[in-house]
């Protein structure tokens, strides 16, 4: 029986390359991709492909540019096979006042956060409508939910995704296509390193669970939602211990 292709955006590190890795544990075989990093991107690639019965295909790719995405999934087809679970994960932060943040920086970040997954959807929307089956996983943040202090931008590209993720599963719903989002909290990753200890403990002091999320909980979420019941689409689901 033919293994499941899961394309997971952004993947050479973080949560990323979690999600990968859950994926590969549980037979899926696996597209990882990144812009610029390609030595984790083929260390991670290495990892998969030592460790687990599945094939693992490295793509590199700025999915923040429409003319890449189109070329990256047409190599993925013809190479490797056609997606059936897409989880868009390639996001940057921006951690300043909105007064301080120059137009370029604005689009560049709306860019990788936001219309990537519109790319990447679209890429693969046909090929899933067509099968009537599927998955798109959206990698959210609760920053997206509320809004953030020194982080405006980001948050409108992530409250962005939220409601892409909710209209784009009403269009695919006739198909059988959930669309789903994971709206993460604090998670362990690179993202937090502007914090200083004082303040990254400050915050975790003010979450419930008492701790940071781990990037393998991320991608122990996406399997169960790549898993889930059909009727479940439209989601954001929140993974922060407690915090908002």
């Amino acid at each position: 029986m033919k293994r499941k292709i899961v394309c997971i955006t952004g993947s050479s590190r973080g949560i990323g390359k979690a999600i990968a890795l859950t994926f590969a544990q549980n037979g899926y075989d696996v597209v990882i991709n990144c812009k610029t990093n390609t030595v984790l991107m083929n260390e991670l690639k290495a990892e998969i492909e030592q460790n687990y019965p599945v094939r693992c295909y490295g793509i590199c790719a700025d999915v923040s540019d429409p003319l890449a995405v189109a070329d990256m999934f047409a190599k993925i087809s013809s190479e490797f096979g056609e997606v059936d679970v897409l989880i868009n994960n390639a996001g940057i932060a921006y951690f300043g006042l909105i007064s301080d943040m120059s137009p370029s920086e604005w689009q560049t970040l709306v860019n990788t956060n936001l219309s990537s997954s519109f790319y990447c959807s679209k890429a693969v929307i046909p090929y899933m409508v067509q099968q009537k089956n599927g998955c798109i996983i959206n990698i959210s943040s609760i920053w997206g939910n509320c809004g953030a202090s020194y982080e405006a931008a980001y948050s409108a590209t992530k409250g962005g995704l939220n409601t892409f993720t909710k209209a784009l599963a009403k269009e695919l719903a006739p198909s059988n296509v959930p669309v789903n989002a994971i709206s993460c909290g604090v998670i362990d990753t690179e993202m937090n390193a502007h914090l200083s200890e004082e303040d990254l403990q400050a915050l975790i002091d003010e979450i419930p669970a008492c701790r940071m999320g781990r990037p393998e909980e991320v991608g122990n979420l996406a399997l169960m939602l790549a898993n889930a019941p059909k009727y479940l689409t439209g989601q954001i689901i929140t993974l922060d211990g407690g915090y908002l």
